[in-house]
């Protein structure tokens, strides 16, 4: 001991306090500014509500799909529902029906009904 009062270390223990002190001031810099850290927490925010949004808009896409399947069950199906996918899909009509094509080059309609 000096006569101040303090202990004069050797090299290796100055060394393993300088390791020590080095992991803790990358364990406060990772506390703040790492992927979890202080400063990423409003980034963490802003995400958790944007897949919030993004949730309760797939939600609602997947009523509105419900809907539909309910009305298509084969048991009892909606005959609108069912006439309308028909015709949008297959592109049937029945005899009595006139079709009006709006995607012509020149703007107009053209009637081609039986």
């Amino acid at each position: 001991m000096t006569h101040e009062g303090h202990r004069i270390t050797s090299p290796k223990e100055r060394a393993v306090q300088a390791i020590a002190l080095g992991c803790l001031l990358v364990l406060g810099g990772l506390a703040i500014i790492g992927p979890s850290g202080l400063l990423a927490w409003s980034e963490n925010l802003r995400q958790l509500d944007q897949r919030h949004a993004q949730i309760a808009k797939l939600k609602h896409e997947r009523d509105e799909l419900k809907i539909v399947v309910d009305a298509l069950n084969p048991n009892h199906a909606d005959p609108d529902l069912v006439g309308e996918l028909i015709r949008r899909d297959l592109n049937a009509v029945r005899p009595d029906e006139v079709v009006i094509s709006l995607d012509s080059k020149d703007g107009h309609g053209t009637d081609t009904g039986n």
